[in-house]
């Protein structure tokens, strides 16, 4: 058999019809950049590849803004249609099995330590849905999230999204009970100064470090004698299950290992907070799909949640 083919020619560089298409809807290379999360030189760039490639200008630009020339005005509205119509298509196809998938976003601590070990019991009551769980971290915008439910550490409420809280916010010290019997001395505050400390590295978090735990609790500042530096907190927490040092705990995220013994708190200092680990929801003008509600009201029923 012989096949005909013929190649769709000529079409510009694909990135520049993105930088284009978003900087024509905002009128701004600034709004396009942080909207594609690029620098306004990237922008600038692909803009101007573009217009090197049709030939035509698109843009009008002065000091201190832009506006579409006649030409960049129809190019924008056929961009734009070619784009929603492949958004569209691709919507309907990344719709894995339709009504019977749940997407749940959350970030990988709270997937690892609290959402997979407990997401046997779901699927055991629900096996005609499929569970679809994507963790990531250093959420921005909790809006343009691409899932049915989000599960978060929300120091403040973000806004466009219905929030429920699931459980507040408790901050105590955990170790390996090998690792408090050979160091007794962090049973009180002072102690600690003499061991080593299990310190989350990680700059975009808003979560509660050690300095900060300390303050709010009412003492002075304490230097460990060893600090090990670790990335990401289901790590942090594996590295105090296996005795390295201590560590800061978030509850509920430790129910776990305190249960099985494989945690234990040295001492009963805790801070609580305003903040809490919630339940986002897009904000629909149609309610949740039927596969969503039944795993929404499963987690709403779990007994570490408070149903707020």
């Amino acid at each position: 058999m012989v096949v005909n083919a013929v190649k769709i020619q000529p079409l510009p560089p694909l990135n520049s019809l993105l930088a284009f298409e978003s900087a024509a809807r905002h009128l701004s290379f600034t709004h396009a950049a942080k909207e594609l999360n690029v620098t306004q030189g990237a922008i600038s760039r692909q803009i101007r590849l573009l217009e090197d490639y049709l030939g035509k200008t698109l843009f009008e630009r002065t000091t201190r803004s832009i506006a579409l020339t006649p030409t960049g005005t129809q190019y924008h509205e056929t961009v734009r249609d070619c784009l929603l119509h492949l958004a569209r298509s691709t919507g309907e196809i990344r719709q894995w099995r339709g009504d019977q998938q749940v997407t749940v976003a959350t970030s990988t601590a709270m997937a690892s330590l609290w959402l997979l070990p407990k997401v046997a019991e779901f699927q055991s009551q629900h096996e005609e849905i499929d569970l679809r769980i994507v963790a990531l971290d250093h959420v921005k915008d909790y809006s343009r999230l691409d899932c049915d439910l989000a599960l978060y550490y929300c120091s403040t409420p973000p806004k466009d999204m219905e929030v429920t809280p699931l459980f507040s916010e408790e901050i105590y010290l955990v170790c390996s009970p090998s690792y408090l019997a050979r160091n007794p001395q962090i049973s009180s505050v002072e102690g600690l100064s003499s061991c080593t400390w299990l310190w989350l590295e990680d700059s975009q978090r808003d979560w509660i470090g050690w300095p900060e735990w300390l303050k709010r609790l009412g003492h002075e500042p304490v230097i460990p004698r060893h600090r090990v530096n670790i990335n990401s907190y289901s790590m942090l927490i594996q590295s105090a299950v296996s005795g390295q040092g201590v560590a800061l705990a978030w509850n509920r995220l430790v129910d776990d290992p305190l249960s099985t013994g494989s945690l234990v708190r040295p001492n009963d200092q805790v801070l609580q907070t305003d903040a809490k680990f919630c339940l986002l929801e897009p904000l629909h003008s149609r309610g949740p799909r039927h596969s969503v509600k039944l795993f929404r009201d499963w987690l709403m029923g779990l007994p570490s949640v408070q149903g707020q």
